[in-house]
C-alpha cells in the first residue's frame, strides 16, 4: 500500500495479486504487463508508479495503485477504436468520455476481491481525484448521470450498471 499525504495507505496492484487485474482485463482482450520494481512504467503519461498504455497492453509495477490502472484501462475501453489503433502514453479523449472512465473504474473495482466500490472512492478521494461535490463517492451517487448515460450510449454497460466486458467500437 502506499501513503498519500491524507495518510490514507491506497491499494496498490501488489496488494489485488496479479491474477484477478489480469483475468478482470483479458474480458476486455487487454494485456497486464508487470514491470521489474526501480524501472520506469513504459506508456505512463504521469510518471512514477502510475500505470502506462500503449497499445492493448496496461503496464504496472507492484507499487502502482490499483486505482491507477484500473483508470488508465478503462481509458483503452472507453475511447474510439481508431484511438485506441494508436493509442501510446496519451489516453486523451472529451469531459465525458473522462467522467464514463471514472464511473466504470468504480463499477469495475466491484469486480476486484477485496476492492469494491467503498474503496475505490476512498482511493480516489485520498489520491487527489477532484469532484465538484467534493468526494468521488457523492459524485458517482448524485453527480454523474451523464457518465452513466455516456456508457449505456456506448453499450459499455447495461441499464443495470452492470459492466458488457467489450470495448467502445465507434
Amino acid at each position: 500500500m502506499i501513503n498519500m499525504s491524507s495518510n490514507f495507505p491506497v491499494l496498490t496492484c501488489a496488494d489485488l495479486g496479479r491474477e484477478p487485474l489480469i483475468a478482470l482485463l483479458a474480458r476486455y482482450g487487454l494485456r497486464v504487463e508487470w514491470v521489474a520494481a526501480g524501472h520506469e512504467i513504459p506508456g505512463s503519461y504521469w510518471g512514477e508508479c502510475e500505470a502506462g498504455l500503449i497499445g492493448d497492453s496496461l503496464f504496472v509495477r507492484d507499487d502502482t495503485p490499483a486505482h491507477s490502472a484500473l483508470h488508465e484501462a478503462c481509458h483503452t475501453i472507453c475511447m474510439d477504436s481508431a484511438r485506441r489503433a494508436r493509442l501510446h502514453t496519451n489516453a486523451g479523449g472529451s469531459y465525458l468520455e473522462e467522467n464514463g472512465v471514472c464511473y466504470l473504474q468504480i463499477l469495475l473495482a466491484d469486480a476486484l476481491p477485496g476492492v469494491g466500490r467503498e474503496r475505490m472512492w476512498a482511493d480516489m478521494d485520498a489520491w487527489g481525484y477532484s469532484f465538484r461535490l467534493g468526494s468521488t463517492r457523492a459524485w458517482f451517487e448524485q453527480d454523474a448521470d451523464d457518465a452513466r448515460h455516456w456508457l449505456i450510449q456506448y453499450g459499455l454497460i447495461d441499464e443495470n450498471e452492470r459492466p458488457l466486458w467489450r470495448l467502445r467500437q465507434d
